[in-house]
């Protein structure tokens, strides 16, 4: 069903089915729905007796050039995805012009890393206007072509390494467009149990809600799983299946398809040309996994697992991390026996080291048992009234990785003169406190910034010269003096949203 706004029922009244209605012009030129917008109806026709309290918004020039444009495709989209959901949109590929690839560059990340071009944002935006239309016009005669992959690894845990893969400055702004055609698509199609790179949530809300569920919910037994390479493991043809499912346009697939099928670029000069999976890295592939895992994981949980089990069940996914809650042990031994076979079927596999069936109750509290979900620790626990409750707390392998790298930034940036160094402190600080500020976790914050202050003092004591090195009593006095930020209490704002 369709809802109308007062806006759009005041639009409608301007054209019925067709039928144009003749704008006529007072003597001065000003039209009379120009007129009636300023001045008001019931005024020009003598009855301003009574208060008009919903008047017209002021009718504007139209204003035209490439910075002026409005996304309303992209709303007229959404609002056909909702209202149809067995709708396939066609002429998406006819969107990629340049009014809208000017409106995706201003929300690009212009500090990103360069691509195998080494073409920078900065460089890009010397002849904008220029770039962006020769850049359409190869997209409307198919002239376009994804570049390579540039490949580069980070750090993880356990002294591994996470491929990353960095598009093209012009793929990555043809991938924002298309990533926002595909986002406004099947945002209507998602459940309410996916977290991971949607608008208006976050990995925070995630972890909220999972503590409320867990809470007030009939949940006795847990099943925390992860795929292991996901990214790298995408079927390339189950995930065009997939989108054909909304999408009935050849050429805006067959461009997806480019960038899956586009060479990689590794570090010792090689080119990969991947037959699965999407690069880490892309603007288009978290959209692409979630679809992904919308259709293999999400619709089977909720339209099979659901079905066949007694008791109440929930799951919460973030990207590929997922937890699953049952009431029954039976439905729980049942699902984590089912879940390989299923993931199989996709080409995807559970990473064992991540994956595991535990009793999770509140007649069971224990911090042995607990969930590791998107870097906290959940748990059943006995309050100061004897009361169980469900709390949290940052991982530890997460709390001490922490440690690591505040110790390092502080141990490079010793040189920094008094109130940049605590500037710049703040900011890691505060970037902290804001992820893993919530109910119970307190003391972890504050353990945090005791690390940091150590670390402070240490560090500041050895920059060498002729100063004289701090007491402790005088660095707590400076750095108070200086405002040091600090761990504060959550304030819950948001309600959650509850699955059973």
């Amino acid at each position: 069903m369709v809802h109308y706004t007062s806006e759009m029922l005041r639009q409608s009244a301007w054209c019925e089915k067709g039928r144009v209605f003749d704008v006529s012009l007072h003597a001065d030129g000003v039209s009379y729905q120009a007129y009636y917008s300023e001045m008001g109806k019931a005024h020009h026709m003598g009855k301003d007796l009574t208060e008009v309290r919903s008047p017209q918004r002021k009718l504007v020039p139209d204003k035209v050039g490439l910075g002026q444009y409005e996304q309303t495709s992209l709303r007229g989209i959404a609002i056909k995805a909702r209202a149809n959901g067995n709708h396939r949109f066609q002429d998406l590929y006819r969107c990629l012009n340049a009014p809208f690839l000017y409106a995706c560059w201003k929300d690009l990340n212009k500090d990103a890393a360069s691509g195998v071009d080494e073409v920078t944002a900065q460089v890009y935006e010397e002849n904008l206007e220029a770039n962006i239309q020769a850049l359409a016009e190869r997209l409307k005669t198919n002239r376009y072509r994804a570049k390579l992959v540039r490949r580069c690894y980070i750090p993880k845990e356990g002294g591994k390494e996470r491929p990353l893969g960095i598009p093209a400055l012009e793929d990555k702004l043809v991938q924002l467009a298309c990533a926002k055609l595909l986002t406004a698509i099947f945002e209507a199609d998602f459940l309410d149990n996916s977290y991971g790179y949607r608008p208006n949530r976050s990995a925070k809300d995630a972890v909220n809600d999972l503590r409320f569920n867990l809470q007030f919910g009939l949940y006795g037994y847990v099943v925390e799983a992860d795929i292991k390479g996901f990214f790298d493991h995408m079927d390339h043809e189950w995930l065009l299946r997939m989108l054909r499912e909304r999408i009935d346009d050849a050429a805006f697939l067959n461009l997806i398809q480019k960038w899956l099928k586009a060479g990689i670029l590794d570090t010792d000069g090689k080119v990969i040309h991947p037959e699965t999976g999407t690069p880490q890295g892309g603007i288009i592939s978290p959209v692409l996994a979630n679809i992904y895992l919308h259709f293999a994981l999400d619709l089977w949980f909720e339209k099979v697992v659901k079905s066949h089990c007694r008791g109440d069940v929930l799951i919460m996914r973030y990207a590929d991390d997922f937890v699953c809650a049952f009431q029954y042990r039976k439905d729980a031994i049942k699902f984590f026996k089912v879940l390989p076979k299923r993931l199989d079927k996709f080409g995807l596999s559970v990473a064992p080291e991540k994956t595991g069936l535990m009793r999770f109750s509140r007649f069971h509290p224990s911090r042995r048992r607990r969930i590791i979900f998107l870097g906290f620790e959940t748990y059943w626990t006995k309050d100061q009234k004897g009361a169980a409750r469900v709390m949290q707390r940052t991982a530890r392998k997460k709390l001490h990785s922490a440690c690591r790298r505040i110790k390092d930034w502080t141990k490079e940036n010793r040189h920094l003169k008094g109130i940049k160094f605590i500037t710049a402190l703040n900011r890691r600080l505060r970037g902290h406190y804001n992820y893993y500020s919530v109910v119970g976790n307190l003391r972890s914050l504050w353990r945090f910034y005791s690390w940091a202050l150590e670390c402070a003092f240490k560090w500041l004591n050895r920059r060498g010269g002729k100063r004289k090195s701090f007491t402790w009593k005088a660095f707590s006095r400076a750095i108070e003096r200086l405002g040091i930020a600090k761990p504060k209490l959550p304030v819950a704002t948001k309600r959650h949203r509850v699955f059973s």
